[in-house]
């Protein structure tokens, strides 16, 4: 096995775990990947040694290690990270009535840097952005605010994979809707990610020597009630874009001060308009 499959198949391995939680076995593991045991428990144990899983002895399986934290830590570090994110995250939660974040973007990826939520107002995890773009509200901040061109290139390397139900996977389709969230400023997700859960989402910008650059979004996430009842998108959607517009605005301007988060003019994530 050569040194580059090593490592493709050993962050398989990491994905993996991380997505089952705490507890999988070799066994299991090896099965979803279609390994063998002999390679799984090789790639299990060097991941165990690094420090990026542990080994549960409880379970008999394994988990996420404590050098991940750091790796997320660092990457945050990088990011435009506001003065008192947490504070107005929490207010977007409450004004909202539904856990709230906030995601930097990071060339055509997205880093969810910060959330606040609770166990009535659960924030999704997403493992990666790749290929959900089009199925997010987030992700369709950035298909709108970036050039024709970087838009058909992220689209044609990632395709219009279905994840639920109601995925956008025609190209004309998306455009409509894209243009739509250029008109509004705001971007909305009817479940097309995860068939329960629907969110919504507001532009970050801030000043750039050619115009606004979008650097991140504030979102909400609500489930997905039948018909528009209590508690979906439709019968509370002014409530929840008050509160991730004000939480954008605030955000925006926490930004422009260079002091409290090193953010610089055209570095990595933003995005310009055209």
């Amino acid at each position: 096995m050569s040194a580059l499959s090593s490592v493709h198949r050993a962050l398989q391995v990491l994905e993996v775990v991380a997505a089952a939680g705490d507890g999988i076995t070799a066994k299991a593991v090896a099965r979803r990947l279609e390994y063998n045991l002999s390679t799984t428990y090789h790639l299990l144990d060097s991941l165990v040694s690094d420090g990026y899983l542990v080994r549960l002895e409880a379970s008999r399986g394994f988990g996420l290690g404590p050098k991940l934290p750091a790796l997320h830590d660092r990457l945050v570090a990088q990011l435009p990270v506001p003065r008192g994110l947490g504070g107005i995250l929490g207010e977007v939660h409450g004004t909202a009535g539904a856990g709230a974040l906030y995601a930097a973007f990071r060339d055509d990826d997205v880093v969810v840097v910060a959330h606040d939520d609770c166990a009535e107002h659960p924030v999704p995890v997403i493992s990666t952005w790749r290929g959900a773009l089009h199925a997010t509200a987030i992700g369709k901040l950035w298909l709108a605010e970036c050039g024709a061109a970087e838009r058909r290139a992220v689209l044609d390397r990632d395709g219009l994979p279905a994840h639920a139900y109601r995925t956008m996977t025609d190209p004309a389709a998306l455009e409509r809707e894209l243009d739509a969230v250029r008109r509004r400023d705001l971007a909305v997700d009817r479940g097309e990610l995860r068939e329960r859960l629907a969110c919504m989402a507001a532009p970050v910008r801030v000043p750039g020597a050619d115009g606004p650059v979008l650097v991140g979004a504030v979102a909400v996430a609500v489930p997905v009630v039948p018909a528009g009842g209590p508690g979906s998108i439709a019968d509370r959607r002014d409530r929840l874009e008050r509160a991730v517009r004000e939480g954008a605005r605030r955000l925006a301007v926490a930004l422009q001060d260079r002091v409290s988060t090193g953010w610089d003019d055209g570095g990595p994530g933003a995005v310009r308009r055209g």
